[in-house]
């Protein structure tokens, strides 16, 4: 009877933590920064304070699964043009330097800023885990209330050939109407670990 209550307890407790880990700690806050971008201008959080939102994308040169999400990114920024919106990329790819970066925004055409976070401090006060995972930030309170995947083609060395889930999408249109969105729903990104400074 005490074994049968002790795993009943670690089972809530459990639980628990899972919940706490995709409504609480799992959504974070973005620090204010200043950073340059892969053209050599200078961005702050503050100059995004009269946008709703802020959707964050983590950029790393040459992450393949990174590289493949790119166009549908590119896709769903033309698709909120008319939104008031700010789609920005984030590089904190220890590996990437601006012109690394250049060459890659080149190739895919990127026309919005990707900002180099050099120390890592941005990515770090997100929480940030891997590329290739998005962010919806309020600019003004600096809240994040969504992160993951922009959905749900691409896995580790597979891709659907078809999108079941439009995760993004979702949750700009959950937010922009004044909803929260549930992150119980939604799947850990799959993408390039960031490798981390010494800390």
């Amino acid at each position: 009877m005490r074994k049968t209550l002790t795993l009943m307890m670690v089972a809530a407790f459990s639980l628990l933590s899972l919940v706490v880990h995709a409504q609480g700690s799992y959504l974070k806050s973005v620090k204010e920064f200043e950073l340059v971008d892969h053209l050599g201008v200078t961005h702050t959080l503050e100059e995004y304070a009269d946008k709703d939102f802020i959707v964050m994308y983590i950029h790393g040169s040459g992450c393949p699964i990174a590289r493949l999400s790119v166009p549908t990114y590119l896709s769903i920024q033309q698709e909120y043009a008319d939104k008031n919106i700010e789609f920005l990329m984030l590089n904190s790819f220890i590996q990437d330097d601006i012109p690394r970066i250049r060459n890659e925004a080149e190739e895919f055409k990127i026309t919005f800023p990707i900002l180099k976070d050099a120390d890592q401090s941005v990515a770090r006060s997100m929480g940030v885990e891997r590329t290739a995972e998005v962010f919806i930030i309020d600019p003004r309170t600096r809240e994040i209330h969504f992160r993951g995947p922009i959905n749900d083609q691409l896995g580790y060395e597979t891709q659907r050939l078809h999108t079941t889930h439009h995760y993004l999408r979702d949750a700009l249109d959950t937010v922009m109407s004044g909803g929260k969105v549930n992150m119980n729903d939604i799947p850990d990104a799959k993408g390039c670990l960031v490798g981390f400074f010494l800390s």
